[in-house]
């Protein structure tokens, strides 16, 4: 079929493939990815918080050092903001009441909203539960180290004494860079979903 033959709109500026509502898929992209990378973001900071101030009342020195799952779980916001910006750019109002934002458009941007909203979700419970154990095991060992030194102990009793925690503190922090790719990957996915185009610019029904 020639470009000349295809019809986009009726006589009153309707269209099938660019309609009224197709707006609503695209903010609703929009909503999806702040909502719910900001979920994400404030489950991961407060249990990993929780995990960090429990261990702070044995092992006060550590907490800094600890800090690493929060900032984490603070970037997956920051995942949500950019992918609502973004789209939030290619949507288009209306031109003197023709839409020619289309539903290709609409539903793409929703399924980027999607994915980074639930990829960031599902990698904030995995940072926040991943560190609220991994902090209070290393504060336990750390404890537990410098009771063995003021028991006198020198040598490495137990794998307690010597370590002082770095050796489980290098692996809990391993385990929350994997859990912060999910989001990441998220966040991929709604770029490349995002740049996907299709509008009904230039075609109008010959008898307008």
């Amino acid at each position: 079929m020639a470009d000349d033959d295809v019809v986009y709109y009726d006589d009153l500026n309707t269209s099938y493939l660019c309609p009224a509502w197709a707006s609503i898929l695209g903010f609703g992209g929009c909503v999806v990815a702040v909502v719910f990378a900001n979920l994400g973001g404030a489950y991961g900071t407060a249990k990993a918080g929780q995990g960090i101030m429990a261990m702070g009342i044995r092992s006060p020195e550590m907490v800094m050092k600890n800090i690493i799952p929060v900032v984490m779980a603070g970037v997956l916001g920051i995942y949500g903001l950019i992918v609502a910006v973004i789209l939030n750019g290619k949507i288009t109002p209306p031109d003197y009441g023709t839409v020619s934002y289309s539903q290709f458009n609409g539903f793409a941007h929703l399924a980027a909203g999607l994915c980074c909203g639930f990829a960031s979700l599902a990698s904030g419970l995995a940072i926040g539960i991943s560190a609220d154990a991994g902090t209070r095991a290393v504060g336990a060992q750390s404890a537990m180290a410098a009771s063995w030194k003021k028991m006198g102990f020198t040598g490495d009793a137990g794998g307690q004494s010597g370590g002082s925690g770095d050796a489980l503190f290098v692996g809990t922090v391993l385990i929350q860079v994997f859990a912060g790719n999910l989001g990441l990957y998220g966040l991929i996915s709604a770029l490349i979903l995002s740049q996907m185009d299709s509008g009904c610019d230039g075609y109008y029904n010959g008898n307008n």
